[in-house]
């Protein structure tokens, strides 16, 4: 796949989960919110790791100044999202400045995967070619995958990895299991 495409598909599944969090923030369903949060900061997580590993360190000097100032403003970007979703954790979703920072996190995230989308993506579908992006779509598929492993508890990832017929999965670490399941899914 695309890299370009991949990185739009993870905005796309994040805007659909804010609009669930909107949904029961209007409904005031504070174990919804909190779900929803969970998973939520489990996406930005994974997604800012893999721009962060893998796209933002092979556009930065590909394509002159604006591309360059585009990719500082994003790591800037993750930044503040790391520091609001930091905050967040700290707060019950029935705290009232709940909502309202995580309205703040949407609003930045939602900001920064339009920029991204209209400035950014153009700007390295012009610089890249088709195999260029596609070998980015792979690399960024097997650092997902590594990071989504990672996320995974020990139990978890046993269990994969009995599904994926695993030898010595019960006498490997979590890290071992999580970069073996990683290496076998095509990292």
């Amino acid at each position: 796949m695309d890299g370009l495409e991949l990185l739009r598909q993870d905005h796309d599944k994040v805007r659909s989960l804010f609009t669930s969090f909107r949904e029961a923030a209007d409904a005031e369903d504070s174990s919804r919110m909190s779900d929803l949060c969970s998973e939520i900061f489990h996406e930005l997580e994974v997604h800012t790791a893999i721009e962060e590993e893998v796209f933002y360190p092979m556009i930065h000097d590909a394509g002159g100044e604006d591309l360059t100032e585009h990719t500082d403003e994003s790591y800037e970007e993750h930044h503040v999202v790391d520091v609001l979703m930091e905050e967040i954790r700290q707060l019950s979703a029935d705290d009232p400045t709940f909502k309202a920072k995580m309205t703040v996190l949407m609003e930045n995230v939602e900001h920064h995967a339009s920029e991204e989308e209209d400035e950014m993506f153009p700007q390295v579908r012009e610089l890249f070619s088709q195999d260029q992006l596609e070998s980015l779509g792979e690399e960024l598929m097997a650092s997902k995958t590594r990071h989504e492993a990672s996320a995974m508890t020990k139990e978890e990832l046993v269990e994969q990895a009995r599904e994926m017929d695993i030898e010595g999965r019960s006498n490997m670490t979590k890290d071992e299991l999580a970069e073996e399941i990683a290496r076998r899914s095509g990292s």
